[in-house]
């Protein structure tokens, strides 16, 4: 069960492939962890993006152990782990923590496709 209402996930994915979908939009290569500054360089451009700031905004209005969650369900749909090492993913999640989950999580590429297959992982239906 998520804490995350599904809502918001889907919102969240809305904004992502809005935009990724932009061609401006340059991503370089997945880092090893969500400490990397990586995300901030890649980002550093797109700071007045409105999709940005609406994703950034309902990610830095949830409450931290929301936002791991958030990570841990892209990780999930990335293939990371199965359903069942999901606590295990919310420890790793938790663990990594910091304050730039969104620009941790808007600077993967395929983010609306691996936060959609958590999400249908966890039992909830496809848009």
């Amino acid at each position: 069960m998520l804490s995350v209402n599904p809502e918001t996930i889907s919102r969240l994915i809305d904004l992502s492939r809005a935009f990724h979908a932009k061609e401006s939009v340059v991503i370089p290569q997945e880092p090893n962890s969500p400490s990397d500054d990586w995300a901030l360089q890649a980002l550093a451009d797109h700071g007045d993006d409105e999709y940005y700031g609406e994703f950034e905004s309902i990610i830095d209005d949830l409450e931290p152990d929301q936002q791991q969650e958030v990570v841990a369900l892209m990780w999930l749909g990335r293939g990371d782990a199965s359903l069942e090492e999901w606590s295990d993913l919310l420890t790793q999640a938790s663990e990594q923590w910091n304050e730039r989950t969104a620009e941790y999580l808007i600077a993967h590429p395929f983010l609306a496709e691996y936060l959609r297959e958590g999400l249908d992982l966890h039992g909830y239906e496809s848009e």
